[in-house]
């Protein structure tokens, strides 16, 4: 007997093509609504928003703050809120910055290669003490996350002014400094490579997840729709890659990278970019929190916690410890979204993280994470990371001033919520 036959469906139609396909229509209205900004800026900014450069750029822009949503994600879902999260950032920033470029040269030398490791090791210990301190506060004191964060918002902004002694510290060792982004790349070659083994395991999975669906009786969509969805993605994905490889690397400086290999470059040589590290970090980051959040104990406690707390409480959960291991991910998450920021800068300001409080927590929410608890997705939070990143670099390459510009996010931000009060009524979610 066929899939088809297995799942009771027809031919598609245009009637039940999106039926068939069972995409969340929040999913579908944030992509709607990215690729329509995405358009309307190329338009206004004659066709300069959607070149290679511009979306390799607006992308290693993003992952700092998309690596910090996606820990938001499960402090909203617990039905709390991290205001620190900027300050946090700015704290955990000094700390790699001061360990790697006065602590660590002085104790195994300047330029080892063990250096970026060890920054970013002490960066994320430091991080994890602090969310779990600030988690400790709010579960075992009972102090509200909104006043214990806020707080922060102020204590380590300010602490981090204190590690740096007010300066700016770099420039920051070489090889942490590729986690940022333009000066750590894949390549071309080894980019295309990444992309197909992920279109491989993203078309694997999917009909994995099937055929397990098939041999426990659960309803499963009809075939030609897992093939639909399987070139979708695997579209999506070889296209990112191929947007990425075209960015090229100037011809200035490719030609001081084969001076510095005593070579002459061939006339006419060109090579693309290819995929940042950072981008690869953010990836991972995704992966393993949208595996805890869907498979295993922890993310079942906390969307349990986040739907009813004293449901949870009640049926064993140590609701009080999962607030602190909530917020110790996100102050590990903000370590390494630290580094990234750093690192893209080349090094460590007074002012890095400003405002992305804001920003994260707009991620997460535009992203489809409900303030009431309960409800939310990694995948949802980077996509709206992305479209937040959008919507600030359209309006600076247009023009737009700044503080208009984070008057727009504010107004952004606000609207996000009320629609998503109204889906939230209509679908009784």
């Amino acid at each position: 007997m066929s899939d088809d036959a297995l799942s009771g469906s027809k031919a598609p139609t245009a009637r039940n093509f999106f039926s068939a396909l069972q995409l969340d229509t929040r999913l579908l209205g944030m992509i709607g609504a990215f690729v329509v900004l995405c358009l309307v800026f190329n338009v206004f900014t004659d066709g300069r928003f959607l070149t290679p450069r511009n979306i390799f750029n607006l992308t290693i822009q993003t992952v700092s703050v998309a690596i910090m949503a996606t820990g938001m994600v499960f402090i909203i879902v617990t039905r709390h809120i991290d205001l620190s999260v900027g300050s946090l950032l700015a704290t955990v920033a000094a700390v790699m910055a001061v360990v790697q470029t006065q602590i660590l040269p002085s104790m195994i030398g300047l330029g080892h290669p063990a250096i970026w490791i060890l920054a970013i090791l002490a960066g994320v210990i430091v991080g994890v003490v602090i969310g779990a301190f600030q988690g400790w506060m709010v579960g075992y004191l009972g102090i509200p996350a909104f006043i214990v964060t806020l707080g922060g918002l102020l204590v380590w902004r300010n602490v981090a002014w204190f590690i740096t002694d007010g300066q700016t510290i770099g420039p920051l060792d070489e090889t942490f400094g590729k986690i940022g982004g333009i000066d750590g790349t894949l390549g071309t070659t080894a980019s295309w490579i990444v992309g197909l083994l992920a279109t491989a395991a993203v078309i694997a999975l999917q009909f994995v997840s099937r055929r397990r669906k098939q041999s426990h009786g659960f309803p499963i969509k009809p075939f030609w729709a897992e093939l639909t969805l399987a070139g979708l993605m695997s579209a999506a994905i070889l296209g990112f890659v191929a947007v990425l490889n075209a960015y090229e690397i100037p011809t200035n400086k490719l030609a001081r990278i084969f001076e510095a290999r005593g070579e002459t470059m061939p006339d006419g040589y060109t090579l693309g970019y290819g995929i940042p590290y950072s981008v690869l970090l953010l990836i991972a980051i995704a992966v393993v929190m949208t595996v805890v959040a869907q498979r295993t104990r922890l993310g079942r406690y906390i969307f349990a916690t986040g739907g009813n707390p004293d449901a949870a409480e009640l049926s064993g959960i140590n609701t009080r410890f999962l607030t602190v291991k909530v917020f110790a991910l996100m102050g590990g998450l903000c370590a390494l979204a630290g580094a990234v920021a750093a690192a893209r800068l080349g090094f460590s300001t007074n002012d890095i993280g400003t405002l992305d409080e804001l920003r994260v927590i707009a991620a997460a929410v535009i992203g489809g994470t409900a303030l009431a608890g309960g409800v939310g997705t990694i995948y949802g939070a980077i996509l709206g990371a992305l479209i937040m990143q959008s919507l600030q670099s359209g309006m600076a390459m247009v023009g737009v001033d700044a503080p208009l510009q984070n008057i727009v996010v504010g107004i952004v931000l606000v609207v996000a919520v009320f629609i998503d009060i109204i889906y939230r009524k209509r679908t009784g979610a």
